[in-house]
């Protein structure tokens, strides 16, 4: 197909970058929001994106600056991917959330409405809407009781997307992720501590890493295999929600193993004052411990590999491995 002009909202998050760069593969012009433009790029370690893609200042809290990059940008696709990402921070402030979110894709919406009704858009969702569906894994079809801010007000966008495609035949997509990760992942989130904490053992520049529930159940993939998904979803010949997910439940226990594997040194290391003999290198500390899920976050990707051929390309382990080596490097 013809070159496509196309509008990134969060370009220097993580899909955000791997998302410019398929684009850019593919011959697209890509144009992308920040805050702050200056330095952006250099900030989020996207240099490599410097001078190949355009940006422009928005701020989801500042409706109009949302409007007028949306109009400068006269883009053909849309690929909303900008909000708060991290979950916690959510409960501090609920309505920023709400209104960085909800508000947020509210204005994209109706900014790319203002366009004409062939503009695409594609607004990132989470797995965070299902909460309490009462059953796991999750579909597009589940049951939907988030039991966070962020997935209130996620929700709130999700149902924008469906009630504006209903009601006016737009092309509007809504792209329910489950956990997705890459070396681009900020230590702040659970992989990237593991993976940087296993890498710090095996550099000799720690000795232990303390988590919270290892028995905790979670649906990682590789974000190149999501943002694959976004580019399939809202290129697809007709609009839909879509669920991405590599559909196989991992314990944290089974992470924090894989990357003791993935750095090649063991978990559990000799020690006479240990009542074994041996002294677990990850050490439990209860105030990190949430309440057991009865329904984990468990994605069933089944409309996505039927109606669009997607199908994750990394396996968890892979992933794993590829972080631990990225941390590894760092360090050297």
């Amino acid at each position: 197909m013809s070159r496509r002009r196309v509008l990134i909202t969060g370009i220097t998050g993580q899909d955000g970058g791997y998302l410019a760069e398929q684009l850019l593969a593919a011959g697209d012009e890509v144009i992308g929001t920040v805050r702050q433009p200056d330095g952006a790029l250099d900030a989020a370690g996207l240099g490599q994106l410097a001078g190949r893609v355009t940006l422009l200042r928005a701020d989801l809290l500042d409706p109009d600056s949302v409007r007028r990059a949306i109009a400068e940008a006269q883009p053909q696709e849309i690929y909303h991917l900008a909000a708060p990402t991290f979950v916690p921070d959510s409960w501090d402030d609920p309505s920023a959330v709400i209104a960085a979110v909800a508000t947020g894709t509210a204005t994209v919406l109706a900014a790319a409405g203002g366009l004409g009704d062939d503009v695409r858009v594609l607004v990132a969702s989470s797995s965070e809407v299902f909460g309490d569906a009462g059953v796991s894994p999750q579909s597009e079809r589940s049951p939907m009781r988030p039991r966070s801010p962020y997935g209130v007000a996620k929700l709130a966008a999700h149902g924008l997307v469906g009630t504006l495609r209903a009601r006016h035949g737009r092309f509007l997509v809504s792209a329910i992720t489950f956990n997705h990760e890459s070396p681009r992942r900020p230590e702040r989130f659970l992989p990237r501590k593991v993976s940087a904490g296993v890498a710090a053992i095996a550099a000799g520049r720690a000795d232990s890493l303390t988590l919270g529930d290892l028995s905790a159940v979670r649906d990682w993939s590789d974000a190149r295999d999501v943002v694959d998904g976004l580019v399939r979803a809202l290129r697809h010949d007709e609009a839909g929600d879509y669920v991405f997910a590599s559909g196989i439940p991992h314990t944290v226990g089974d992470l924090v193993d894989a990357a003791f594997a993935a750095a090649g040194i063991d978990r559990s290391v000799p020690d006479a004052s240990a009542p074994d003999g041996l002294r677990d290198r990850i050490l439990v500390d209860p105030r990190f411990v949430r309440p057991p899920e009865r329904w984990p976050p468990v994605g069933d990707p089944s409309k996505a590999r039927e109606r669009l051929g997607w199908r994750p390309s990394r396996s968890f382990e892979q992933l794993v491995s590829e972080m631990v080596e990225a941390d590894l490097a760092r360090l050297a």
